[in-house]
């Protein structure tokens, strides 16, 4: 740093995960971070951006640097750390650097630390050779998905899109986080104007995203970039009614209110606060959702056993879970149900994963698609297969082709494309039934 400038650290991460000023004083901040050296950096799959954004290794976490404004770097550091506390799914911001000069003086500019998003990959790299229309699908449902969480917290996005949002498996599915809040706002809560104004938002640049992908040949040819980005809009409005809508009832069907609740709660949602209103001179009632709190499953599983995944894993583990305690401990409670289960089934599989592979997946999604594997095994082989044995198979046949979501690659020579559009194997879809149970 020249002399006489001043270097400025903003930081406030969560549980201590503040970037250290010591170890901010050892990375080259006198250069571009175009210019930074391989030896700091941490080569993961990133998107595409506007900015420059680089990941670099720091003690104890791997971080995402991005250069900006000095105004939208304090901005989105803000922004951040208000959703993070409004739990919305989103990065955790680190710290601000602004400051910074080369060695002659001149202005560089400030940079936005946020921490890397363990097994996280953007969209393009979520698929191997060619994206498939289900996989699209899904991604588009996990982006509708979080665009609700946004707006229900009053969180206007300004720049939706694949590219801006981060994806996590999710037992089949797809969680998606918001990467990129440079151009958010945060009001107490969003007109139905600026909702809709979100959603064109995203079906344009969904719609330019596929495009490109297409030009590339990397969607499948019968994938149409225009319908396919109208998928967003559909899955938006469809969850956003079954989640705000009022419903009408007679005073006499109270049972309708306990059976909106639950419908909900599969869906993944609490319904926190409701208003009931009479209409038709008191012979109707009129329900209407007042706050609504994703993460059900997430919240119950985590009661439960201590262990925070995402809301379809927590869904699929209850699920074994609940098998689990009416087939082995039928007499006990949930809860002492849960510990056994814990200690006795998860645990196990999780100690079970060799070091070289913990890498792969989360050890939620390698519990789910163990599940899954079991499944498959028994099918083939007309018998209950036991979880042992899936597990044997899994670890040897199943786990080791999978690339490693959360692997950062150290060799500066690596090219950044090969972490991006490595093989990698779907999960097969699930059937109608359901797998065998066999603790």
């Amino acid at each position: 740093m020249s002399a006489g400038v001043e270097l400025k650290i903003t930081a406030g991460g969560e549980s201590g995960s503040g970037v250290g000023t010591a170890d901010v004083l050892e990375l080259p901040l006198d250069l571009p971070l175009l210019e930074w050296p391989a030896g700091y950096l941490a080569a993961l799959p990133r998107g595409i951006s506007r900015h420059v954004v680089r990941f670099v290794r720091l003690p104890g976490m791997v971080v995402a640097m991005k250069e900006t404004t000095d105004a939208a770097a304090h901005h989105e550091y803000g922004l951040l750390r208000q959703l993070r506390r409004l739990e919305v799914p989103c990065v955790e911001p680190v710290a601000v650097i602004s400051g910074r000069t080369t060695a002659e003086g001149d202005p560089l500019p400030t940079m936005l630390v946020t921490r890397h998003l363990a097994f996280s990959l953007p969209y393009r790299a979520v698929f191997s050779q060619q994206l498939t229309r289900d996989t699209l699908t899904r991604l588009i449902d996990a982006l509708a998905l979080l665009l609700v969480q946004l707006h229900l917290e009053g969180f206007y996005w300004g720049d939706v899109s694949l590219s801006n949002a981060l994806f996590r498996r999710d037992a089949g599915a797809f969680a998606a986080y918001l990467v990129d809040a440079e151009t958010g706002e945060l009001h107490g809560n969003l007109s139905r104007g600026q909702r809709e104004h979100d959603l064109e938002i995203a079906r344009v640049n969904i719609a330019g995203e596929l495009m490109d992908l297409q030009g590339g040949g990397m969607i499948e040819a019968d994938v149409d970039p225009l319908g396919t980005s109208e998928l967003i809009m559909a899955a938006y409005r469809s969850l956003w009614d079954e989640l705000t809508a009022d419903m009408t009832f007679s005073a006499s069907e109270r049972w309708r209110i306990e059976d909106r609740i639950r419908r909900l709660n599969e869906l993944g949602f609490d319904v926190e606060e409701y208003a009931l209103r009479p209409r038709a001179g008191g012979s109707e009632l009129v329900l209407q959702p007042k706050v609504v709190d994703p993460g059900h499953h997430t919240r119950r599983l985590e009661r439960l056993t201590g262990l925070r995944v995402q809301e379809n894993q927590a869904r699929r583990l209850l699920h074994d879970l609940d098998e689990y305690r009416a087939e082995v401990h039928p007499g006990l409670d949930e809860h002492e149900a849960a510990h056994y289960w814990t200690t006795e089934v998860f645990e196990p599989m999780v100690a079970a994963i060799p070091e070289h592979l913990k890498g792969k997946l989360e050890p939620a999604e390698v519990m789910h698609q163990l599940l899954e594997h079991r499944w498959y095994l028994s099918e083939r082989a007309q018998r209950s297969v036991s979880l042992q044995e899936a597990l044997d198979s899994y670890l040897a046949e199943v786990l080791p082709a999978r690339r490693d979501e959360d692997a950062i690659v150290l060799n500066p020579t690596t090219s950044m494309l090969s972490a991006v559009n490595p093989e990698d194997a779907e999960t097969p879809p699930r059937r109608a039934e359901e797998p065998p149970s066999d603790h």
